[in-house]
């Protein structure tokens, strides 16, 4: 059974000692759930490529209590360091330089001379990592490819007797991933749209390239691959009007109708829809498939701010995918080690 534990000093203290045994704990940050392992510990976090079904090339953001913390283990730059003052604590992810000293694992970055590395804007999560006092490798808190979760539930629904528990903030204010700057070169490259708009970063930095490709055969950071936040059903994006056997992901005044409409924000506001986007998705892929319908019809978002992230996680969930497949039983205690050592080796 996976523990559901409330944020009292109970249930932070349990957390993190699960943590630091090697345990996977979901909690809340201020972007979505993610799903916490020590960092330091290739054994736990290849418990977090058995529960998600994740792909072993697609490196994971280390998650830590501040920004020095952090620069423990990658390079710090003069970007960084502006960045961090600016940016952390916040939904801001940096791929930097492993440094020779740091104690990021190897799994954790598939095996790349670079670390993704962020510092929640989330006390709750904040309080959890200090207690840790390591690195906390954590993508989302969801099966791969689906929809990922901005509360507790929502992690329970796909991770149920996968995990070792949960730590129950409530809902994540944010509601889209962190966004994702690579400073590693000479010239900055965004590799993921999220929640520090580009602008933003571009008005204490200067120009930022715009990054790599969707699906390049070695991801340099998460949300890189372009089935990614899948929903059962199709999307279809950019809709204009909506057919009988079409779900409606609505955006703005209601102009339209339909027999099942989520909508982001009746007022307009890309922040209320950035939190409400991953719950919007769940709820009309599960109603949907109840009431038979085929498709979800997505409303157009406006591409400025963090509607370039809701975008970016929309054309991701409408990218054409294999049908999904069935759920693996709960990894075996010895299934994360025999993991590691395939993908150390592989890494190597």
């Amino acid at each position: 059974m996976t523990e559901r534990l409330p944020v009292t000093e109970a249930g932070l203290s349990r957390a993190a000692e699960l943590l630091r045994s090697g345990g996977l704990v979901a909690f809340g940050t201020e972007t979505v759930y993610g799903l916490g392992a020590d960092a330091t510990d290739s054994h736990a976090v290849a418990r977090i490529f058995a529960a998600k079904g994740r792909p072993d090339f697609n490196p994971l953001i280390s998650h830590f209590a501040s920004a020095a913390d952090a620069f423990a283990h990658v390079q710090a730059t003069p970007i960084a360091e502006t960045l961090a003052r600016r940016f952390m604590p916040g939904p801001l992810t940096l791929v930097m330089t492993r440094r020779a000293d740091g104690a990021i694992c190897d799994l954790a970055t598939s095996g790349l001379p670079t670390a993704a590395v962020r510092v929640p804007g989330h006390e709750t999560a904040l309080t959890l990592l200090r207690a840790v006092g390591r690195p906390v490798a954590a993508p989302s808190a969801n099966l791969s490819g689906s929809v990922s979760p901005s509360d507790a539930d929502h992690v329970l629904d796909g991770l149920e007797g996968r995990i070792d528990a949960v730590l129950d903030s409530g809902p994540c204010s944010v509601g889209v991933e962190s966004t994702v700057l690579d400073i590693s070169g000479p010239n900055p490259v965004l590799l993921r749209h999220g929640g520090v708009p580009l602008e933003a970063i571009e008005a204490e930095i200067g120009p930022v390239l715009l990054g790599a490709p969707d699906e390049p055969s070695t991801p340099r950071s998460p949300g890189q691959l372009s089935s990614h936040y899948a929903p059962s059903l199709p999307l279809r994006l950019n809709a204009t009007d909506i057919e009988p056997d079409e779900a409606l992901l609505a955006f703005g005044p209601a102009s339209r109708s339909s027999n099942l409409c989520w909508n982001l924000s009746e007022s307009g506001d890309l922040e209320e829809a950035a939190a409400r986007l991953f719950a919007g998705l769940r709820h009309l892929d599960a109603e949907g498939r109840k009431r038979g319908l085929q498709r979800i019809a997505v409303a157009p978002v406006p591409s400025h701010g963090l509607g370039a992230a809701i975008g970016d996680r929309l054309a991701r969930a409408a990218a054409p995918r294999p049908a999904h497949p069935h759920m693996p039983p709960p990894p075996s205690d010895a299934s994360p080690r025999e993991a590691a050592s395939t993908c150390r080796h592989e890494a190597l």
